[in-house]
């Protein structure tokens, strides 16, 4: 595959059930694992499978994503030829500047796509996690003769109760040929699951996302493709290893305690495959002679006076003396100053909790304390 592809990031998604996370932020751009973004999970497996021609698509929000992801130095895509290309929305006869779905943020990318000079496009989202290359799958696109190829992992029939997440499923042949479409379905019978990636020849994205626009279809898998099956040869191919969604805060909030777990983060960052970030040059953890901290990852440039437990502490989190912060996710900047209780929250960046302040929620609700609040 090396050469002959290049990446497409949609970082578009809204995602409602994030609440105040999303406010003044690209989905993309949430913080994840103590130092890394949700962007760097693609970035990387596009890096990693030897793609060097990448474009991240944004739609809204999107200053802290482009902060986050510079010129592309941190994934070798700061390049002469090809790298790293930001496309950001604006108005034209094409495109209200207000994108509808990622078929019209691909149409708004019309003049990158037809610039491209690779043969294939591997299409992905910013709201899943996994570490792999696209190798494979590409090998299974050529040999099956597909027009494209959806990745899915199996997962347990789910109930997404008042849930705004595109939840898109397939019904997948003995042979990898897709036969059905399903999505936002509330309860499905379906256990095969869209990973939100997928690979298509340039040309025929080209083609199909022009007609898809044609006729009032904003939706990817929900119109552009569901609309093609049978048209157009879609297979499946099923990715075995570690998935983790973001569909809303209490999703965040599980996939950020599941990189506590060793197991977990072997699967993750341990194995032949790295996940880059944008390195920043900050002093190291300052633990107090008060401190007791115990299942937790911490980042760097973080002050520790407390006592902290099965928590995520991204970088230069302050935890004040006498202060209890357990199952919690301390995004970077946060202050949690002295005799506080916190307990199954999120902390977002730059925030302050004062002393003697109480926060204490439950795994399925955690409590949401926003950008740059003080409580």
């Amino acid at each position: 595959m090396r050469g002959d592809a290049f990446g497409l990031i949609y970082a578009g998604e809204q995602i409602f059930n994030l609440r105040e996370l999303v406010d003044m932020r690209a989905v993309g751009a949430l913080p994840v694992g103590g130092r890394y973004r949700m962007i760097d999970f693609p970035m990387s497996n596009m890096v990693n499978s030897g793609i060097r021609n990448v474009a991240v698509i944004a739609s809204r929000n999107y200053n802290s994503l482009m902060d986050h992801l510079g010129s592309g130095k941190s994934w070798d895509l700061s390049r002469k030829s090809d790298g790293l290309f930001f496309l950001t929305p604006f108005a034209n006869r094409d495109s209200p500047g207000v994108y509808r779905g990622a078929v019209e943020a691909l149409k708004g990318s019309m003049d990158f796509l037809k610039r491209a000079k690779q043969q294939y496009c591997v299409l992905a989202g910013s709201r899943t996690i996994y570490n792999t290359t696209y190798d494979d799958i590409m090998e299974f696109h050529i040999a099956s003769d597909a027009d494209v190829t959806l990745m899915y992992n199996k997962f347990g029939n789910e109930r997404w109760s008042g849930s705004r997440y595109e939840d898109s499923r397939l019904s997948v042949k003995k042979n990898g040929e897709v036969r059905r479409l399903e999505t936002d379905v509330e309860l499905s019978s379906l256990d095969c699951l869209s990973m939100d990636t997928l690979i298509i020849r340039r040309e025929l994205l080209v083609y199909l996302v022009d007609e898809s626009v044609a006729r009032g279809d904003y939706h990817l898998i929900d119109g552009m493709l569901r609309n093609n099956l049978g048209r157009i040869k879609i297979m499946g191919y099923e990715y075995k290893g570690y998935v983790s969604r973001l569909h809303n805060v209490a999703s965040y909030f599980q996939m950020n305690m599941d990189f506590l777990d060793p197991k977990m983060q072997t699967r993750i960052f341990r194995g032949p495959h790295r996940i880059y970030t944008k390195v920043k040059d900050e002093v190291p953890v300052r633990y107090m002679p008060t401190a007791a901290v115990k299942n937790c990852i911490v980042a760097n440039g973080c002050i520790i006076e407390g006592e902290v437990e099965n928590s995520v502490l991204f970088r230069g989190v302050y935890v004040g003396k006498g202060t209890t912060v357990r199952n919690s996710i301390l995004l970077p900047g946060a202050e949690v100053n002295d005799d506080a209780e916190i307990e199954n929250a999120v902390i977002d960046k730059n925030a302050s909790i004062r002393n003697r302040t109480r926060l204490i929620g439950s795994k399925d609700y955690p409590i949401i304390i926003q950008k740059g609040a003080v409580v």
